[in-house]
């Protein structure tokens, strides 16, 4: 699959789904919202150098805001490759899921290893 991001780093992912829930989407308000997610500091160089990463490899498009100011948009490649790996991710926990279910009257799983009868 051409458009994916399977090979980029977790950070840029998320940098990237960080940008597609921002309104505008500048360097310091990216590193924010990263920040905000991961409840820790982000390193702002780690932030830019990812950043320059993206446009070069064609997931996003730098603009200028002022003249120190740049926005960064999502490109259609990364628009479709999200959207790949938000597929991706949702078949893969669907099939998750549906081993270990609980049903509603609270009862225990069923473990397949453990046999129904058992002797002392």
């Amino acid at each position: 699959m051409s458009q994916s991001i399977k090979h980029l780093s977790a950070f840029q992912r998320d940098i990237l789904y960080v940008i597609s829930d921002l309104d505008t989407s500048y360097g310091l308000g990216i590193k924010s919202a990263l920040e905000e997610y991961y409840e820790n500091e982000v390193n702002t160089g780690r932030v830019y150098q990812n950043l320059g990463k993206l446009v070069e490899r064609g997931y996003l498009e730098k603009s200028e805001i002022d003249k120190r100011t740049n926005s960064y948009n999502l490109t259609n490649k990364a628009v479709t490759a999200i959207e790949h790996r938000h597929h991706w991710q949702t078949v893969q926990t669907d099939g998750q899921l549906g081993v270990n279910r609980v049903d509603e009257m609270d009862t225990e799983p069923v473990n397949p290893d453990q046999t129904s009868s058992t002797s002392p």
